[in-house]
This record gives structure tokens, C-alpha cells and sequence, in this order.
């Protein structure tokens, strides 16, 4: 009989880890379709940063346009198509990033909390961004470095009349890079000429800032949701009055995505930069990068491209988190909650197992 019931009880627990794991695997799902639903919404907005803090080095350090500037040129020699140059391989990209940054964070965030008990809170949140976002970036950077040289050649029209602007030997081919048709033929054209290290362009200067970006956002996301439920305990809000999960998400991730974005913008421009120059190498690395443009242009170089790039990250974050509110909602009602922090304990569950016997 005890030999019954033990073996009961394990396959209670092995159904239930399993159904378990299921459930974290849905936030790899859910973070997949809410980062892709959110750079959709906001690829023009992002095409806009990218042309704005990349053309210093296409046309010059002189008459650089600002925000509306490039707007009306965007739209008068490109039209609606260039706002939307590069949305496919950023919208992949997305994917890969928004699965494995909600994928991992709330498993790695418990474990961290269990096995290192003085890294609780904040900074706990911090590390699980981090790490979820290094995990997409394997994927994310080749995209991102595709998009973005897309982006920065819009219509084949526009492209070649940029390559050859003032009589600049600037024309695309060996010294920068022919115009791609696509994201297929871009990602080919990338690797025949420059090889990984060209799809990889960049690396760690999106690392130096998306981990900072991804940790800060979690970090603030959570303290909002902390100050809220503070405001909600003590009463100082009306009793009737409850925040859904869907709008809690839409107005605290945009502001903590609004606010990473900005503290992260030089990182941001110095990415940039790195990615969209191509075979020719203005900067030989990450702090020859920095080091250059903060000489030449100042805090406004290091900057430039934050309003763009702010108001691209509130409501895309907006967005993402909203979506991934509203799909945990309305598909994980069945499952209870505190399930999810089950999982990281599985030792535990076997250890009371062996008690029982």
C-alpha cells in the first residue's frame, strides 16, 4: 500500500511538473507574438532613429537632418514602402528576443531568489532581463544588422541617389555594400562579402546595450507594478477601483520602456553606427566608436536619436507587455498561478516524496 501510494504521488508530481512546464513554455509563445506584434506596430518609428543616428556616416557630419526633416524626406523620395524597409527581419528578430526575454524571466528570477537569497528584488529582475535578452540576441543581431542596413537604403531609387551624392565615393559595392532586395539576399549578400563576422556586426555593442536596456526595463517594470500594489494596500486608491492586467501592463511597460530606452540611447547610437558602416570601417570598435563621436559631435552625437528611439520603445513596450498580459489572462486561467513557481522546486518535491516512504 505505501508502495501504491508513493508511486501515486510521483505520478501526481510528474503530471503535474509536466503540465507545468507546459505552462512556462507558453511565455516563450506569448513573448514570441507580442514582440513581433510590437515592432510591427512600430517599425516606422524605428526606421526613422536608424536613418537619423546612421547618417553621419552616409552623408556627412554637415546638414544632418533632425526628427521632421527626415520624416518628410523618408516620405517624399520613398514614400509609405521606405518606413516599412526592413520590418521582416526586425519583426524575426523581435520574435526570437520577446520568446526567450518572457520565456526565461520568471524561471530564472525565482531561481535566482531560491539559490541566492541577497539578490532578491531588483536586482534579481535586473539579472533575468539580462540574461533573457542575451539568450535572443544569437538570433536578434543578425536580423537587427540586416534591418538596419535596409532601413538606411529604402527604395533602390533613393539608395543610389545617396551613393553618389556630391560626387562622394560613396557608391554602393566594396566600399560599403550593394542595395538588397530582400531579407534573404541581404542576409547572403552579408555573409559572401564579410562573412559571420559581418552578420555579427556589432555584437557586443548590442550586448553593451540590450543587457543594460532589457534588465533596466524588468527592473522598473516591477517596481512600478510594486508601487501600485503599495498604493492599492494602503488604501490610498479607491476600493472600487482595480487595474486589469492588460492596461496595467500597456501603462507601466511603456514608461518602464520609455525611461531604459532613453539611459541607453548612446549605447543605442554606437550600435548603430557599428552596424550600418559596412566593409569600410569608419570605427575599429565599440570605444573607438564612442570615443570618436562624442569628439566630433558632442552630447548631441551621443544622443542623437532619442526622442525617435523614446517614443518608439514606450508604446512598443507598451504594447508587448499589454499583449503578454492579455494572453497569460485569457489563456493560463486554467492554470493557477503559484504553479509556475513550482517548477525552479522540483527537488523539493522529490525530497517530501522520499519522506513519505
Amino acid at each position: 500500500m505505501a508502495v501504491q501510494s508513493i508511486t501515486s504521488k510521483e505520478a501526481q508530481v510528474s503530471k503535474r511538473v509536466s503540465h507545468d512546464h507546459f505552462f512556462l513554455w507558453r511565455e516563450f509563445v506569448w513573448g514570441a507574438v507580442a514582440g513581433a506584434f510590437g515592432e510591427g506596430m512600430m517599425h516606422p518609428v524605428d526606421t526613422i532613429k536608424t536613418r537619423l543616428q546612421s547618417q553621419a556616416i552616409l552623408n556627412g557630419l554637415q546638414n544632418q537632418k533632425n526628427i521632421l526633416q527626415m520624416v518628410r524626406y523618408v516620405w517624399q523620395v520613398d514614400g509609405l514602402k521606405g518606413f516599412y524597409r526592413g520590418a521582416i527581419p526586425g519583426i524575426t528578430g523581435s520574435l526570437a528576443t520577446g520568446a526567450t526575454y518572457f520565456g526565461v524571466i520568471e524561471s530564472t528570477k525565482k531561481w535566482i531568489e531560491d539559490s541566492h537569497p541577497s539578490l532578491r528584488g531588483h536586482w534579481a529582475n535586473f539579472i533575468a532581463g539580462a540574461i533573457g535578452d542575451t539568450l535572443g540576441s544569437f538570433v536578434y543581431v543578425p536580423c537587427e544588422v540586416i534591418k538596419q542596413r535596409m532601413q538606411v537604403q529604402g527604395t533602390l531609387t533613393s539608395w543610389s541617389s545617396v551613393a553618389v551624392k556630391n560626387g562622394n565615393a560613396i557608391k554602393p559595392g566594396p566600399q560599403i555594400y550593394g542595395y538588397y532586395t530582400g531579407m534573404i539576399h541581404a542576409g547572403f549578400s552579408i555573409w559572401k562579402t564579410q562573412g559571420l563576422k559581418g552578420l555579427y556586426a556589432g555584437y557586443f555593442s548590442t550586448l553593451a546595450r540590450d543587457v543594460p536596456f532589457a534588465g533596466l526595463m524588468v527592473m522598473f517594470y516591477e517596481g512600478l507594478k510594486d508601487v501600485k500594489e503599495y498604493v492599492e494596500q494602503r488604501g490610498i486608491s479607491s476600493p472600487n477601483w482595480r487595474v486589469n492586467h492588460s492596461l496595467e501592463g500597456l501603462v507601466l511597460g511603456g514608461l518602464a520602456g520609455g525611461l531604459s530606452a532613453y539611459l541607453t540611447t548612446p549605447l543605442d547610437v554606437v550600435k548603430t553606427r557599428l552596424q550600418v558602416q559596412g566593409s569600410t570601417l569608419r570605427y575599429t570598435g565599440w570605444l573607438d566608436a564612442m570615443c570618436s563621436i562624442w569628439a566630433a559631435e558632442g552630447t548631441k552625437g551621443i544622443f542623437r536619436g532619442s526622442i525617435p528611439r523614446i517614443a518608439w520603445y514606450i508604446p512598443a513596450s507598451a504594447l508587448t507587455f499589454m499583449a503578454v498580459e492579455f494572453l497569460r489572462d485569457h489563456f493560463n486561467e486554467r492554470v493557477p498561478n503559484d504553479k509556475l513557481r513550482d517548477v525552479p522546486r522540483l527537488s523539493v518535491d522529490k525530497k517530501s516524496l522520499q519522506e513519505v516512504a
